[in-house]
């Protein structure tokens, strides 16, 4: 393999493309669009529909877990007040997952090609710079 797991793991939490390491997943200048494919090597980056659904989830979970939860046992505690902790999870459930966006994204790419890392172009022979297999 040319690309190794260690590699994509690298790469997917720094944000960057799993195939080339560009900094190519997202838009410049735009905080939540993503590239339907990686402009330096061409990896498809946005795949199917539902694809993403998954990162979504990790989104919701990372928020549940390390936010919501920590406040609701503060108030339960007595640390917080009611009031208080709901305007601060009223304000977290929706700042948070926006903060976690893009590393949420990159995270469920990484994942996948971890799992698969042969599915990734560099990793295929016969694959020429610029060409995608994954359709």
């Amino acid at each position: 393999m040319k690309v190794t797991r260690l590699q994509i793991a690298a790469r997917g939490l720094a944000n960057r493309c799993p195939n080339c390491g560009e900094r190519t997943l997202f838009k410049a200048r735009s905080l939540f669009t993503v590239n339907p494919e990686c402009p330096a090597c061409g990896l498809k980056i946005e795949r199917d529909e539902g694809f993403f659904l998954g990162s979504m989830s990790l989104n919701y979970g990372v928020t549940l877990v390390c936010f919501l939860i920590p406040v609701t046992l503060l108030a339960y505690r007595g640390v917080i007040g009611t009031t208080a902790a709901i305007v601060i999870a009223g304000v977290g459930s929706i700042a948070v997952p926006a903060l976690l966006y893009r590393s949420s994204r990159s995270c469920w790419l990484m994942a996948y090609y971890l799992f698969l890392p042969k599915h990734l172009p560099a990793n295929q022979p016969g694959t020429q710079p610029g060409e995608d297999q994954n359709t």
